[in-house]
Formats: structure tokens, C-alpha cells, sequence
């Protein structure tokens, strides 16, 4: 019986990937698709916020319902699954700033509590909010919604930092991107907790992207390169359908037991490592879960 339910737990590790320079790189391409295709669809195909919002949120349903259906990791269904929630968690913001007219500020400080939230909750049914132990349905949900609001968080942050702010997206790159740095200082010299550090970084790189898309994206006037929303929208899911292709034959970010990833050896790598210890009672502060 041990040895069944050891198995099925092994599989559903694998719902989803190791955190490797792969991850990150997706998922920044990912928040910068977000970011430009929001704008695309609303914008540029005159589809208006309320339509786009409809339309994406009942894609994001079906792509999630077989996220859930599956087994084990697939590339294709998650990334998908992120590239839908950046959307769909840009268009959130969106649409309380633009429609409801709920200020940036507002939004970003209840962003920040309704994620903070669903922290709380995730631990107290779970006693972990480590990626190394999605082998539930209920934390696999947990981690979507945390996913969902990281995304709306971010993007009600980018927009406050880059336009309310009036910082500039190229500012806001430097001072987003800074901040991950200092993530990674606080891991490697103060020896942060990894599952902190992890989604610290991780709600980080949603307001980076985002930004990085705007200043692609925008007008010179604007203080972008002015590629448009078109370009850059296609650009990056070009560079994403590769990344994903690439990993769906090489499987190099599969989760494997207690096999490091292969690649660079980053600090979120690390943090994944340490992460899947802590659930295993070896968590650095030596408490046991």
C-alpha cells in the first residue's frame, strides 16, 4: 500500500516542472505575452476590455481543466495554463482600473492581501507552500489561484512603478529587476528560507515582464521602443513555443526524485532543491513539517 501511494505521489510531482533557467526564462516570456496581448486583443483587434476579458477567462477554463485531467507534467498544458493566467490576470487589473476606475495604488495593496491570503490558507491546509509537493488537486489549486493573483499583483505594481509612479518602463526594469538580485543575495548571503525566496522571485518577475513588454511595446512618446503590441506579442510566443518544444523532447525540466536539473546553476535552481528538502523535514531553520 506504502509502495502504491508512493508511486502516485512521485506522478504527481511531475504536474509540475523543476526550476531550472528554463523556468525562469518561460516565465518571463510569459509575463511580457501577457503584458502585449492583453493590449493586442483589446487594442490593436478592437476587441474592448470586457470582450477580451470574456473571451480569455473561459480559454483559461478549458485549458485548466486539462491541466488538471493530466497525469503527470506536460510542458504544452502548463505553459499554456501560465501564458492564460498572465493574460487573464493582466486583464483583471485592467479592468478595475480602466472600467470600475479603481486607482493603481488600491489595487496593488489588495493584491498584495488577497495573495497573502491565499498563502495563509495554502499553508494552513497544507503546512507547505513548496512547488515539490503538488501532489493534490487542492494544492494544485492552491497553486493556480496563487499563480492567478501573482500575475494581477504584478501587473497593477508594473503599471503603478512605470506610469502612475511615472518612472518609465526602462526604470522600472532596473528597479524590479534589482529587486530580484537582492532575492538572490538574501538566499546565497543571508541564507533565506527557499521557499520564501521562491515565490518572492516568482512574484517579482510578473511586474519585470510586464514591464520589459510596455517598453517593447510602446510608443517612443511613451518612452518605449515602439515595437507594438503585434510584434512583440509574436515575438515572444515564438521564443516560448521553442523553449517548450525544446523541453517537451528533452524532458530536462522533469522532476526526478532527488536528481538535480541539468543546466546553469542559478540560484532558483538551488531554491527548488532546498524547497523539496524542507518538505521532507530538513527545512533550514530545522524545524520539521
Amino acid at each position: 500500500m506504502t509502495t502504491r501511494n508512493n508511486r502516485f505521489a512521485a506522478t504527481m510531482l511531475n504536474k509540475v516542472p523543476e526550476v531550472t533557467i528554463y523556468f525562469w526564462i518561460i516565465k518571463i516570456l510569459c509575463t511580457t505575452v501577457g503584458e502585449t496581448a492583453s493590449d493586442y486583443l483589446n487594442e490593436s483587434l478592437g476587441f474592448g476590455l470586457t470582450r477580451t476579458s470574456a473571451v480569455m477567462s473561459a480559454l483559461l477554463v478549458v485549458i485548466l481543466v486539462a491541466q488538471f485531467k493530466a497525469r503527470k507534467y506536460n510542458p504544452p498544458f502548463y505553459w499554456v495554463s501560465v501564458v492564460m493566467i498572465s493574460i487573464v490576470g493582466t486583464l483583471i487589473t485592467d479592468n478595475l482600473s480602466d472600467n470600475i476606475g479603481v486607482p493603481l495604488e488600491v489595487s496593488t495593496i489588495v493584491f498584495s492581501i488577497v495573495l497573502g491570503i491565499v498563502f495563509l490558507t495554502w499553508y494552513a491546509f497544507e503546512k507547505t507552500l513548496s512547488i515539490h509537493t503538488i501532489m493534490t488537486t487542492r494544492r494544485e489549486s492552491f497553486y493556480w489561484l496563487a499563480i492567478l493573483f501573482t500575475f494581477a499583483l504584478g501587473t497593477a505594481a508594473g503599471d503603478l512603478s512605470a506610469e502612475r509612479l511615472q518612472l518609465g518602463y526602462l526604470v522600472s526594469i532596473f528597479i524590479f529587476g534589482g529587486l530580484i538580485a537582492l532575492v538572490a543575495l538574501a538566499y546565497y548571503g543571508l541564507r533565506a528560507n527557499a521557499v520564501l525566496a521562491f515565490w518572492l522571485a516568482y512574484i517579482l518577475t510578473r511586474p519585470l515582464g510586464a514591464s520589459i513588454g510596455d517598453f517593447l511595446s510602446q510608443v517612443r512618446a511613451d518612452r518605449g521602443l515602439g515595437l507594438g503590441p503585434t510584434e512583440t506579442s509574436y515575438l515572444f510566443l515564438v521564443a516560448i513555443l521553442a523553449l517548450v518544444g525544446y523541453l517537451t523532447v528533452t524532458r530536462k525540466d522533469e522532476i526526478r526524485g532527488s536528481v538535480q536539473p541539468q543546466g546553469v546553476p542559478v540560484f532558483v535552481q538551488h531554491v527548488a532543491t532546498e524547497s523539496a528538502e524542507s518538505d521532507r523535514g530538513t527545512d533550514r531553520d530545522g524545524t520539521a513539517n
